[in-house]
Order: structure tokens, then C-alpha cells, then sequence
């Protein structure tokens, strides 16, 4: 089976690992795009993976030394 094009909400914060009001916050600041079909919110694939990749990226952290290096 073939992935869907449109996700619901609940899907999409499947699928982001990321909650209902994350989702909401990032369509409503228009970070991510959001599609209605009826009454129905969607979010399409390619605007998730889009608005996923566009995060802040973390900068690694340099190890802390070990107490046994002392």
C-alpha cells in the first residue's frame, strides 16, 4: 500500500511525533500548510516533511571531561 498524500491532524502528530497543539501552532503561524476538504483539516505529505526538515537543527555538545581524567 502506498503512503497517503493527505493527512488528517491525528495523523500527521503520528507521524511528526509531535502534538495536536504543536501542529496547530505551526498552521496557524503558517509555518506548515493546512488544506480543508469539507470539514476536514489535511495536511499534505510534502508540506509535513517540508515543515519537519525546516526545525532547528541541535548543535552537538562537546563531551564534559570524565572524573577519571583528573
Amino acid at each position: 500500500m502506498t503512503e497517503p498524500l493527505a493527512l488528517t491532524i491525528q495523523q500527521a502528530t503520528r507521524a511528526a511525533a509531535a502534538s495536536r497543539t504543536t501542529i496547530y501552532a505551526a498552521v496557524r503561524s503558517g509555518r506548515l500548510r493546512a488544506v480543508k476538504r469539507g470539514r476536514r483539516t489535511l495536511i499534505l505529505r510534502p508540506d509535513l516533511l517540508r515543515w519537519l526538515e525546516e526545525l532547528p537543527q541541535l548543535t552537538p555538545r562537546p563531551d564534559p571531561p570524565s572524573a577519571t581524567s583528573r
